[in-house]
């Protein structure tokens, strides 16, 4: 009896949890994401579309997140016309994101640290071309929106090309290992 009474109890806690964890999808349309990779000589900025994302929340605090990215929809801005094609070309290549092979990247909240006022610390987990990584950044949420604004050191993700770190000689035509995040997202 005293064994039904603890399961009954453990059900009950756990249907409860179960129940006031919200999960609230992104508005991929509403929300964006852009780019900025730096060179020696300049920097080019762009945006891409999140695919599908959510959020989860226990009442008003965040408690876990997972995103995936569209990475198809890489292109720069501060370029136009052919120029802008070459750089997107180059960009979804086999020696940057291979968007053929992999369309997308995903990120997966692992540990959420509640700092107050709606921002937290996180710790995700993510994918690019097919290789796992951690990744720390802060989120801050208000209203019906979170922004980040971080920064991802693609060499991680085994993109090599034009990185000073892997490759000598390479004088002003070498590309910074880190590219940013600006990140806004509705929900």
């Amino acid at each position: 009896m005293k064994n039904l009474k603890t399961i009954a109890i453990a059900l009950l806690v756990a249907v409860s949890t179960i129940a006031t964890a919200q999960v609230k999808k992104v508005d991929a349309a509403k929300s964006s994401i852009a780019w900025l990779g730096k060179k020696v000589t300049g920097e080019h900025s762009g945006t891409i579309n999140l695919k599908e994302g959510s959020l989860t929340f226990k009442g008003k605090k965040l408690t876990g997140g997972s995103f995936v990215v569209d990475m198809t929809s890489l292109t720069s801005t501060d370029l136009t016309g052919e120029y802008q094609g070459k750089l997107n070309g180059h960009l979804k290549a086999d020696d940057f994101f291979g968007t053929d092979k992999y369309p997308t990247s995903k990120l997966v909240f692992k540990k959420i640290a509640d700092k107050g006022n709606g921002v937290y610390n996180v710790t995700g987990d993510l994918t690019i071309k097919d290789v796992t990584n951690p990744i720390n950044f802060v989120l801050t949420v208000k209203g019906g929106s979170a922004t980040t604004a971080l920064k991802i050191d693609r060499t991680k993700f085994g993109i090599k090309y034009g990185s000073g770190s892997f490759f000598d000689s390479l004088g002003d035509k070498a590309i910074a290992d880190e590219f940013e995040l600006t990140v806004n997202l509705k929900f």
